[in-house]
């Protein structure tokens, strides 16, 4: 398990799946603010938590649990790992009941301490809604940087919304945790 100041990232266990189907894949509203593509539904018996795909050798895939108890709080992606470039993108979604409490600042951290340290990467990039303050703030707080804004990039339901990139280079990561 990865460490932070807060939070642990754990390999996704099988009883993880119907928590986080339940408290945030079936929420359609919230889905749908994360999930890169439309929410659609899931069957009782699907391996993963998530509808998303993509291979499996360029993402990783973590539970968020809670240091003090094991709680299960959320998860954590590293996904996008291009191994040419070394670059990765960073994604998180935490439970209703986890947010405001800062573990999503915990949680970037984590990630990009794996992402740098462990997988030698050299950039890490985020999108997120620009109305996301939460993500935002968690970014920021990391050392990430706001690169642009997507005008009307993202549709969630029924409306386009403006996405922020925000990047991380390995060397200013370094100077920041210095």
């Amino acid at each position: 398990m990865l460490r932070g100041g807060k939070v642990g990232l754990r390999a996704r266990h099988d009883d993880d799946t119907p928590i986080l189907r339940a408290e945030l894949f079936n929420d359609v509203d919230h889905s749908a603010r994360f999930e890169s593509g439309p929410w659609r539904p899931m069957p009782p018996d699907a391996k993963r938590a998530s509808p998303a795909t993509g291979g499996e050798e360029e993402t990783v895939r973590f539970s968020v649990v809670e240091l003090s108890g094991s709680t299960l709080i959320g998860l954590a992606t590293l996904w996008g790992i291009d191994t040419h470039n070394r670059s990765a993108h960073i994604g998180l979604a935490l439970l209703p009941s986890a947010r405001g409490q800062g573990y999503g600042t915990d949680v970037v951290a984590t990630l990009c301490r794996y992402a740098f340290v462990v997988r030698s990467l050299h950039r890490l990039q985020i999108e997120t809604l620009a109305d996301n303050p939460a993500m935002l703030r968690a970014a920021e707080r990391n050392g990430f940087v706001r690169e642009g804004v997507l005008r009307s990039s993202a549709w969630v339901m029924g409306e386009f919304l403006d996405e922020v990139t925000l990047g991380l280079l390995v060397e200013d990561w370094k100077r920041d945790t210095a």
